[in-house]
């Protein structure tokens, strides 16, 4: 979930490059609405922290209280006491700094997907 279209559709073509299936949302609304339209597993949320409306830290936390086994790749390009205020720097948090590169992208989706989780 990116608000940047131009971010938002590289992010989307990178992951599907590497066989993942997307689902695309613009905003908090949006992605909580797709997820509950979705039918299958989802394995995976790619969030912006600093998002209009919902932050990604609110859309995580309202999609695993609907699908428990979703995993959470946040990431920013804002510094570290902005994404310090909206709570995402805990221990264990995945993240990426934008800018990223696209293989940088996929090693990290491949790194949280191969994450256990608690």
């Amino acid at each position: 979930m990116e608000d940047d279209l131009s971010l938002r559709k590289l992010v989307c073509k990178v992951i599907d490059q590497y066989g993942y299936q997307v689902l695309e949302a613009a905003n908090g609304e949006k992605a909580l609405k797709v997820a509950g339209e979705h039918d299958g597993p989802i394995h995976l949320l790619i969030t912006d922290v600093v998002m209009p409306k919902m932050s990604g830290r609110e859309v995580a936390d309202s999609l695993q209280s609907l699908r428990p086994e979703v995993k959470v790749l946040y990431m920013s390009g804002y510094t570290d006491s902005t994404i310090s205020h909206h709570g995402v720097l805990e221990k264990d948090t995945n993240f990426i700094e934008k800018p990223f590169t696209p293989e940088g992208l996929a090693l990290k989706v491949r790194e949280v997907m191969d994450k256990k989780q608690d």
